[in-house]
């Protein structure tokens, strides 16, 4: 078993205008650098396109609203229930069939 401090990385994080320090799972370090990338890109492309009409907040909020949109569309493209759904009754049907025989 790995030692607990192995298993963690204090790493530094720059997000739009700020740097961020997190302790994280070492395995994590890409997901979190590539998140951190993609906010400051959108917070970057609607400040660009907002600025002097809109507060720096709501700018963060759009942001953090497209990010989760990005989220829910992957979420639900990941949905495996249909799938399992299917499998589960043709399963039921072949254990019928093979039952009757």
């Amino acid at each position: 078993m790995a030692e607990p401090n192995k298993e963690k990385l204090h790493i530094r994080l720059h997000v739009y205008d700020a740097e961020i320090e997190v302790t994280i799972n070492r395995e994590d370090e890409e997901y979190y650098r590539a998140a951190a990338k993609l906010i400051t890109d959108r917070y970057n492309a609607y400040s660009q396109a907002y600025r002097g009409r809109k507060s720096e907040h709501i700018i963060a909020l759009m942001t953090l609203v497209d990010v989760a949109l990005l989220y829910q569309k992957e979420r639900a493209h990941n949905d495996t229930s249909p799938y399992d759904d299917i499998l589960k009754r043709l399963t039921a049907e072949i254990e019928g069939a093979l039952g009757e025989k």
